[in-house]
């Protein structure tokens, strides 16, 4: 700021002023005026710079999450579909857009939330389309009708053909996703809070009182002379009370951010996750592969004998699968490592340092402000009235603590609509992180009013839950036999190895493509 020099032949010596103490002045009522609107600007200026820096950090850390994740998905989906087409071929060719369907959901999902797609409801689906589609491949001798694969896919989980892979799929992928989506859609929250906080107006008593601070040793010809350092922080604090009262919810939401960091480290890693999913895939083909007569029997035996197919011709089946046996070998170590140029590792260590050193930001903007030239730790400074010692007591931070505020007028009884609007953002935000914590969704709208949703669950993760049940089939729609079967294990007959016979001829070409991602 410039220093501003008056001519005291221009001016009345002892004119009446309003802010400043009476006696010798070198200003008027006018220039009074024009000095409290300068410090206004003043006192805007290094709340707006701090404000700022701290809005350019968390933007652009998460404008970097962001993107990580979504290229994280648009690689793991390239990696998925150059492993399949190498390693199943046109099988995979005439069903890719099951899987294309599937990451499509993941992205949607990871955008909007369990608001625009139920995640659980989104993983039951494509497993029992899989399952339809390979049953009918590995039976190929057979005519299956529409009502019997409703049968089929309807017991998936109690047939449990892709063995354990889809539970803790569905238990990485729920996890993963919504500590990925919640972080990053607290990183967003950040800037969009210290806008509105740092935008809102400093009271007329504030402005005095800053006017008074800063100028009125202009006034009494005394331009070098400094405000005390403890006056300064009174004034501050008195004006920033309110966006003091902000820093416990704001604490808070930073400790709820890095806990929530250190989840997406260790088991909730997004990258962890995604980076080997199309391995994980296929060995739940594998396990459908390997179990495909004990699963075929379980549904022959639930759902009913099927009717052989027209002209079956296992050769021509195993032909028209696309499966010759030929694939080159899949090396993991094609696959990317990296995202936007980077790591998950390196983007938490990164974010956590910013984290933490954001916390207390609004308490100890008073002590930011009141640094450096224009204020001074010595005794002989301003005291806003006279060139001496500061001997009022220091006040407290927050609207409270502001009572016997002896240099700033402040009424405690009318705290900042803004500011509480914002610590009620903040404290629905922490209770989203906590939830995310614990593998919990809580649906966020990512529409600009920024209104919630309903939590659900992650998945059940409990010894029960892991536990293998009978498998009981209900009644099926006609024309299948309306009969409730339970299924035992029981000797197999001639009857059942003719059979399982031929549908080993079929599954033979199938066995050789299958096996093809396990060989390395």
């Amino acid at each position: 700021m410039s220093v501003k020099i008056f001519s005291p032949s221009s001016v009345p010596v002892g004119a009446p002023l309003k802010v400043c103490p009476q006696g010798y002045s070198c200003c008027t009522l006018e220039m009074e005026e024009k000095l409290s609107q300068q410090s206004h600007s003043d006192l805007k200026a290094p709340i707006s710079q701090l404000s700022s820096n701290l809005q350019s950090t968390f933007k652009q850390r998460h404008s970097h999450f962001d993107q990580f994740f979504r290229e994280l998905l648009d690689n793991a989906e390239h990696s998925l579909n150059d492993m399949f087409v190498r390693t199943y071929g046109l099988m995979y060719v005439h069903n890719a857009e099951l899987f294309k369907h599937f990451f499509q959901e993941l992205k949607r999902y990871y955008v909007s939330g369990s608001g625009a797609v139920n995640l659980d409801s989104m993983l039951s689906d494509f497993w029992e389309d899989l399952l339809e589609r390979m049953f009918q491949l590995v039976n190929v001798q057979y005519e299956f009708s529409d009502a019997y694969m409703e049968c089929v896919s309807r017991h998936t989980e109690q047939l449990k053909p892709f063995g354990d892979v889809p539970r803790k799929l569905r238990l990485q992928l729920t996890r993963a996703f919504v500590a990925a989506r919640t972080f990053t859609r607290g990183l967003a929250l950040m800037p969009e809070v210290v806008n509105k906080v740092s935008t809102v107006s400093a009271s007329p008593s504030c402005v005095r009182a800053a006017m008074k601070m800063l100028y009125c040793p202009y006034c009494k010809g005394q331009v070098a002379l400094k405000p005390c350092q403890n006056y300064c922080l009174n004034v501050m604090r008195g004006c920033l009370a309110n966006q003091a009262d902000l820093d416990t919810e704001w604490n808070n939401f930073l400790d709820a951010m890095l806990s929530l960091a250190e989840r997406l480290e260790g088991p909730f890693n997004f990258e962890s996750v995604m980076d080997p999913i199309d391995v994980k895939i296929s060995d739940a083909i594998m396990n459908m592969q390997e179990n495909s007569m004990q699963v075929s029997q379980k549904v022959f035996q639930g759902c009913g004998q099927p009717k052989p197919g027209n002209g079956f011709r296992s050769r021509r089946s195993v032909k028209e699968t696309g499966f010759t046996g030929r694939f080159r070998p899949y090396s993991p170590d094609a696959r990317p490592t990296t995202a936007a140029g980077t790591s998950l590792d390196r983007l938490t260590t990164d974010v956590k340092k910013r984290l933490k050193h954001a916390k207390k930001f609004w308490s100890t903007l008073p002590e930011s402000v009141c640094a450096g030239e224009r204020i001074t730790s010595r005794d002989d400074c301003w005291n806003g009235t006279a060139k001496s010692r500061y001997e009022s007591v220091v006040m407290g931070n927050g609207l409270a603590n502001q009572v016997s505020n002896p240099d700033v007028e402040v009424d405690i009884t009318k705290p900042d609509v803004v500011i509480r609007s914002q610590i009620a953002v903040l404290k629905e935000m922490t209770s989203w992180l906590k939830a995310a914590h614990s593998g919990n969704d809580i649906s966020i709208d990512q529409d600009e009013d920024g209104s919630g949703g309903q939590e659900s669950g992650s998945g059940c993760d409990s010894p029960s839950c892991e536990a293998d049940r009978d498998i009981y089939f209900s009644i099926p729609p006609t024309p299948i036999n309306p009969r409730v079967f339970k299924v035992v294990h029981q000797e197999t007959t001639g009857g059942d190895r003719m059979a399982h016979g031929s549908m080993a001829l079929a599954l033979c070409g199938l066995t050789l493509a299958l096996l093809a991602p396990h060989w390395r």
